[in-house]
């Protein structure tokens, strides 16, 4: 890899890709946090403009919209590394009903046809299943272009560091935004709330002691 090289994560949101990212970063790349256009209800237009405006400004890409561009990815910045990432499709849409429910977003609406995927799951299916066909058949012929990665069955280091030209590192791969990391999240939140009320009620007494 040069110094100019993109790496692209065109893997569909919640197959890992909060993960992958902090794999990029511990590996000491700068990665573009978050996502572009989510609200934009004219993303379908605006896409291309939003995508190579910030492509510039860093080296690694994951989550939307870089999934549905990676063509014109490909063509625009040769010589980049894809890495998509997978899950079994049954864990896929089950994560996806469960983070997105009925909530709408101009976003999904582009890339599926339909803005929530509770109700619509089949139509999610197909077309996260559809996308990973595509990729797999257009890079078919270019092993060292495109990396899969199913990080949810336990692939990291030993797959991600040979593909990027970098030594595996001392530390554990990265699992973030997992259900139980949200859970142990929401725990420690509710604690903390619950310390404070009672922090609160006994300065209380304490003031109206005197």
């Amino acid at each position: 890899m040069t110094e100019n090289t993109k790496i692209f994560g065109i893997g569909f949101h919640k197959t890992g890709t909060t993960s992958l990212a902090y794999a990029l970063k511990n590996l000491g790349y700068s990665v573009m946090p978050g996502m572009i256009g989510v609200y934009d209800p004219n993303i379908s237009e605006n896409v291309y403009d939003l995508a190579f405006g910030v492509v510039p400004k860093y080296d690694a890409f994951q989550d939307n919209p870089w999934p549905i561009i990676f063509r014109e990815l490909d063509e625009k910045y040769p010589g980049s590394k894809f890495i998509l990432t997978i899950r079994p499709t049954e864990q896929w849409i089950k994560s996806q009903v469960k983070h997105f429910g009925k909530q709408n977003t101009p976003m999904r609406e582009w890339i599926y046809g339909v803005g929530c995927p509770e109700g619509n799951e089949e139509i999610y299916i197909a077309r996260y299943e559809r996308h990973n066909k595509e990729v797999l058949e257009y890079f078919k012929d270019r092993p060292n272009d495109l990396l899969v990665l199913n990080i949810t069955e336990g692939e990291g280091w030993e797959k991600l560091c040979p593909f990027l030209g970098k030594d595996i590192p001392d530390v554990d791969f990265p699992k973030a935004n997992t259900a139980e990391k949200r859970a142990e999240q929401r725990e420690k939140i509710s604690q903390k709330n619950q310390n404070n009320s009672i922090l609160n009620k006994l300065k209380q007494k304490f003031n109206n002691l005197f």
